[in-house]
Order: C-alpha cells, then structure tokens, then sequence
C-alpha cells in the first residue's frame, strides 16, 4: 500500500478498496520501522492521526466527498500546528505547541487530508543538507552515507522512502526543488503570493513560499489546488483566482518553446546530470515542444545577492527570539542582557548564528548601501533577465543541482560550497517565479532532477509538461524503498 500515489489513494478510498484508518495504520507502522535509521520524521503524530482517519471514514460513508477526505501526508516541522509541537528544527523552538494552524494547515485540513506528522528540516530553513536540524541529520534513502538536500530534507526523505505518498516544504531559494531533486520526487514551488505564508515561520519574508512535495506531478497539482489561494491574513498573498492545475495536466505540449539558458549548460554541471537533461529535452521535443537558447546574462550574481538579502531578511525575522514571550529560556539569568544572551546563543545553531550576523552586518549603518541595497539592485536585474527571456519562450529548462546528492559532512565545513548547491534554484526565489523539479535520470545511482521555471502564475503549465513529461519516463517510479 505505501507504494500508491496520492491519486491512487483517493481512488482506493472512494472506491472502498481500503479505508482511511488502513492506509494510515499502514504508513505509520512503516514510519516506525523507517524513521530510526532516515531521521525523516521530529514528531510522529499517530493517536491524532487514527482520529482524523475514523473521522474520514465516517464522513466518507455518511455521502462526503472532499477533495483529499482521508488522505495521509506529513506536514513540515515550519507550518504551525494547532496543538502539536512545532519546533523548526531548532532548540529555540524545541517545546513550542501553537495554538493555531497555518493557512496551509487549515486548507488542506479541510480538504479532507489526515496528517501523520511533522518532517525534519534544517534549523529556520536554513540550509541545503539537512545536517543543520537540532533534532539531527536526516539520511537519503538513496544512500545512508548521504543528505537529501535542505531544507525541506525531511519532506523529501519521507515521500522517497514511501513513508507518506506527498508532504509540504517550504522554499527559499531552492529548499523544495533542490531536496526534490536529491531524493528523486517532484516538488514545485509556487509564484511568490500565491499560497499564503501566514502560521509559516519567518526566514526571509519576501523569498519564502510553501509548496508540495509527492512522487508525481499529477500528486503535486492535486495538493497545490487545495493549498493555493488568497489570505487576508497575509499581507504578500495575491488575489487572483486558482487556476484549475488538475484539468490541464493532460494538455498537449504541441506549441510549447522552452529556453535553455547558456549559463546552466556549462563546465559547473555534472557530465552525466547534463546527459539526462539531454536525453529529457529529446523525450520532450517527441511530444511537440521546441528548444532555443537563452541568455541569462546576471544569473551568476544570484548567489551572492541571495545571501545578503536572505541573512538580513533573517537576523530581522529571528530578532523576536530573545527568552522572553515564547521559546527557549536559558536557566537562571544574571539580568536582561545575559537572558537575551545566552538564550540565543544557547538555542540557536551554528549556521542559523552565521546569517544572522551577516545579515546584521549588511544591515548596519556603515554597510547598508554597500551590500543590503546593491543586492537589491541585483536582484532587479536577475528579474529582468527573465522578463527579457519569457518574451521568447514559455519556460525555461536546466538542472536542478549541479551534482547528484553529496555525502554527509562532505560541505558541511565548507559554507560557500554547500550554498552553490542552489545556483540553479536560487534565481526563481529571487525574481518570484514558480519553479518544479521533475526526477529526469540515475547518476551513480542517485536521482537527479529537471528544473523548470515559467513565468508568473503559469504553475499550471510547469504542471501539465511535468505530468506529460511522467507519462513517457519513469524515473518518478523509482524508488529506494524496501
């Protein structure tokens, strides 16, 4: 059974091949069995889950039908949940029970879905391995020796290892994308504003935006439908109608142009990661799409631009962690100024202690102008490289990562190392674009994934060529799981 997709599940619940509580029993008896070795999971939330599973089940046999009545996921450990810890991977965090749901929470929870628990993460999102978690690293299934990639790791670990058929991430600048590719799943990241950020906690405001994570693209569009949508609760959410991104999956492709960017396509690509997105492009130009070059002349300024904008971003949003309200509290302070102190210096990691300096320094008097609002410039230019470039074509296509999953510790004494792994994911964040990562080929046995990015709102259109793209390959339905 835990092999079944999200659109298998729900055929087999309307169907009554099995019930909510069969399924979910199942799942989490494999989290059980799984999870010690993978660290996919922080809380398992089994007692509730069985709950909200009988409760499926009656409104399914009383005539419901909900979009997701009875499907299983995970939620991760970022989006608030009412009543279960919510910890973000950190020790500041470690004990905090909100007393409210995130939107996402609420909308997929009336949807129907039945949630099993919250994933593993890097600590505030920050970072591209998932070794950053106080609640430690979480294992590939692909590899016991390697990362699933951050900071959405443990999303992804748990839907690659089938331990639930879709989960939601969040993504800064690449942290669906980039764990989707190393796990070998499809994760998307939607348009900046289109699904609300209100109960996620705070990284960098104007970069975060959460999304599905699952085995397929038809599983992603299903989850999107009930996640997206406007929020008054949240001043950067868009009012704009939900496209419909199950009814165009099946689209044909006949018509489509498709920009490959001369700066993706060089000496920093794996040989063989390049290979497999050759041999996607040749699968996708059968199905009537066309190729052509594009220039993104200032992409390679987006990671340095990233991270001054994303750790001042960061030191602003962590300042309200301090000992006092909420959180954690170090024991018996000498006064104010050692409680704010030793509190953060105690709860906070290491690289969570990193950004907030650089961005407390790019943020100071003397440096403002220098770096914080240069960034900014830059980050300008990198959107309008992509204006200049949809003007040609309808989306554009390159690698996810530049290699396949690394080996655990490999970069973690490395920073500028481990933060180049997201030089393809980081420019859609910055210009605010939506962006999938489709599994597209095995390197040394490691999945890896194809990017594509379209233009504002096209969400459904990145959806229906992933989908299309999964019906004549099957690197979806590979999977490490036993």
């Amino acid at each position: 059974m835990h092999d079944k997709t999200i659109a298998r599940i729900r055929h087999g619940l309307a169907s009554g091949e099995f019930s909510s509580r069969e399924i979910c029993e199942h799942l989490l008896s494999r989290i059980d069995q799984l999870n010690p070795s993978c660290n996919a999971f922080i809380s398992v939330s089994s007692e509730l889950a069985l709950q909200h599973a009988d409760d499926a089940d009656k409104r399914r046999a009383a005539g419901a039908d909900s979009p997701l009545l009875g499907v299983p996921i995970a939620h991760k450990d970022i989006f608030c949940t009412n009543g279960v810890r919510t910890s973000c991977g950190s020790r500041m965090l470690e004990n905090f029970v909100p007393p409210y749901n995130a939107t996402v929470v609420d909308k997929l929870s009336q949807a129907g879905v039945v949630c099993l628990g919250k994933t593993n993460m890097d600590e505030f999102a920050m970072g591209s391995s998932n070794e950053n978690s106080y609640f430690g690293n979480v294992v590939n299934p692909w590899g016991s020796n390697r990362v699933p990639g951050g900071s959405s790791g443990g999303s992804a670990a748990a839907v690659a290892a089938r331990m639930v058929p879709g989960c939601t991430g969040t993504d800064t600048g690449g942290s669906i994308r980039q764990p989707a590719s190393f796990c070998g799943i499809t994760g998307i990241k939607p348009t900046y504003g289109r699904v609300s950020r209100y109960g996620m906690i705070a990284f960098a405001s104007s970069l975060d935006q959460g999304g599905p994570m699952a085995a397929t693209a038809e599983d992603c569009a299903l989850l999107l439908q009930e996640m997206a949508g406007f929020d008054e609760k949240d001043s950067t959410s868009i009012d704009r109608p939900v496209d419909d991104y199950c009814g165009s999956l099946n689209d044909a492709l006949d018509g489509l142009k498709v920009g490959l960017p001369k700066q993706y396509f060089t000496e920093g690509l794996d040989n063989n990661i390049a290979a497999s997105l050759q041999a996607s492009i040749a699968e996708l130009e059968k199905m009537g799409a066309s190729f052509v070059e594009v220039d993104l002349p200032n992409q390679h300024l987006s990671v340095p631009a990233y991270y001054v904008v994303a750790p001042a971003e960061c030191s602003s949003n962590l300042s309200r962690f301090d000992g006092v309200r909420y959180g954690y509290r170090c024991d018996n302070p000498a006064d104010l100024e050692d409680l704010y102190k030793r509190s953060r210096g105690e709860g906070f990691g290491r690289e969570v202690k990193r950004r907030i300096l650089i961005g407390t320094y790019v943020l100071s008097a003397g440096y403002f102008d220098a770096y914080y609002l240069k960034a900014q410039k830059i980050r300008n230019l990198i959107s309008e490289d992509f204006t200049s470039a949809f003007k040609e074509v309808d989306m554009i296509l390159g690698p996810t990562t530049p290699t396949p999953a690394f080996k655990i510790g490999e970069n973690s004494a490395d920073p500028v190392s481990m933060y180049l792994n997201d030089i393809y994911t980081i420019p859609a964040n910055l210009a605010g674009l939506p962006g999938i990562s489709v599994p597209c080929g095995l390197v040394d046995d490691l999945p890896v994934g194809m990017q594509l990015v379209g233009n504002y709102f096209t969400e459904a259109r990145l959806l229906n060529v992933a989908h299309r793209f999964q019906q004549v390959t099957d690197w979806h339905l590979k999977s490490p799981a036993k």
